[in-house]
């Protein structure tokens, strides 16, 4: 049994932007966005289509954590008159830092108490809220979840109330060609990780798994090429409409392994979340493969038959982008990468990876099942193999002993033998 649910009522396409006012309705709103020229420039338009808003805050800062929220709830408080709407522009940090606003009331402490207890979200009442991308990666506009960062405590938390889902995502692929290339490859990855971390994942379902195919193997395609052509509006287009078709999927399966290995690279070291998030998917991808027939399946579908062989494709992707796979490149060392992954496999998003209990046997057993084969079977076949790499091992042991040998005998009486000869044979 599964189900699919998403609320969003998505408008996609060129000059999406000109409906906001129809959008908005005339009612008072509150904008949400960046400090930077450009989304100055965007809030100047907004409010030619749209009306002037209610309130502007626009320092949002990347990875909002709850120092910065706190002041820009206690903002949102201080206005005459209360936003009956909130519009979010910008990429995830602006629209997840518009979710908390639209859920807190101008009261902070309510949200951190939900992040914080799980507890008390049933007092949450959010506003509706309008999500507008300008970068192509987060997905955040089609889903419920928004990432809130304790950056003095170094932990991770999500608000996830079924009432924070956006009323509307406006994705205009216009918006998204001020991004540069760092930004572009960096939200183009979180983009594809979240398409594979649904595929890879037991909440997996057909329509997200239909969805998430899409959109991997467009980002495959399109962003190689948007990388060295940022002005091209129909790859632009192309990847807006995978991370959104990313994101829809996302929004009923969650992120799984990738991501909870994601969280210490940004937290600790600085890394930006879809370089974080997306580094490790070919390590991930090879520890789902041969343990859940359906996953293998779809992940066919992007990689083709010979998923070992889609484990280097995947690696090769990335590092063309110039995203190192190593974790030693962002400043873990490989002990403490064991650790984590040790670690992140048996909690919070890593119980959605499919191939959380990958052991050798368990994974034989996942692969063969469907044939019948039982996990009896298994476990004789995995010691069969044992034995016979055993075997393999002794007896490349022997041969390179016996061939020592015998070059160390004929490079000892090889001279002698080749006297006696000549001097026999010779006249």
């Amino acid at each position: 049994m599964w189900n699919f649910f998403n609320p969003v009522k998505l408008v996609f396409g060129i000059d999406a932007l000109d409906r906001i006012g129809e959008l908005v309705g005339g009612r008072p709103y509150g904008l949400v966005t960046y400090g930077d020229p450009f989304f100055s420039e965007l809030t100047e338009r907004i409010s030619q289509l749209a009306g002037t808003p209610g309130i502007v805050i626009n320092d949002v800062s990347p990875n909002p954590g709850f120092g910065s929220l706190a002041v820009s709830c206690d903002r949102l408080a201080s206005t005459g008159r209360s936003p009956e709407i909130i519009v979010a522009v910008g990429g995830g940090s602006a629209i997840d830092t518009g979710k908390v606003l639209a859920a807190s009331g101008g009261d902070f402490s309510r949200v951190r108490e939900c992040l914080e207890t799980g507890e008390g979200g049933q007092r949450l009442k959010p506003l509706p809220l309008i999500a507008i991308p300008t970068t192509a990666g987060t997905g955040s506009e089609v889903t419920r979840f928004a990432t809130v960062w304790d950056h003095l405590g170094k932990k991770k938390y999500s608000l996830a109330l079924d009432s924070s889902y956006p009323e509307y995502a406006l994705v205009d692929p216009v918006l998204s060609q001020q991004a540069p290339r760092d930004l572009t490859i960096s939200t183009g990855v979180d983009a594809l990780s979240h398409a594979l971390e649904s595929i890879w994942n037991v909440n997996a379902n057909p329509i997200s798994s239909h969805l998430c195919v899409f959109a991997a193997k467009e980002v495959l395609l399109a962003l190689p090429l948007l990388s060295k052509n940022l002005d091209n509006l129909d790859l632009r287009l192309r990847m807006a409409r995978a991370a959104t078709m990313a994101g829809l999927g996302m929004s009923n399966t969650q992120t799984a392994l990738a991501h909870i290995l994601s969280y210490p690279f940004t937290l600790n070291y600085g890394v930006p979340h879809g370089i974080a998030c997306s580094f490790c998917l070919p390590m991930v991808m090879q520890r789902a493969i041969g343990f859940n027939p359906e996953c293998d399946s779809t992940l066919g579908k992007i990689f083709g038959n010979d998923l070992e062989a889609g484990v280097e494709q995947l690696s090769d992707f990335l590092l063309d982008l110039g995203i190192s796979t190593s974790p030693e490149d962002y400043g873990m060392e490989e002990k403490e990468w064991s650790a984590l992954v040790q670690t992140a496999i048996g909690s919070g998003l890593g119980k959605n990876f499919v191939g959380r209990d990958a052991t050798p046997a368990a994974r034989a057993n996942s692969s063969l099942k469907h044939r019948g084969i039982t996990s009896r079977t298994c476990e004789i076949w995995d010691f069969n193999h044992s034995v016979h790499s055993l075997v393999r091992r002794c007896f490349i042991w022997v041969s390179l002993t016996f061939i020592s040998c015998h070059v160390f005998s004929w490079a000892h009486f090889g001279p002698r033998f080749r006297g006696f000869v000549l001097g026999v044979f010779t006249p």
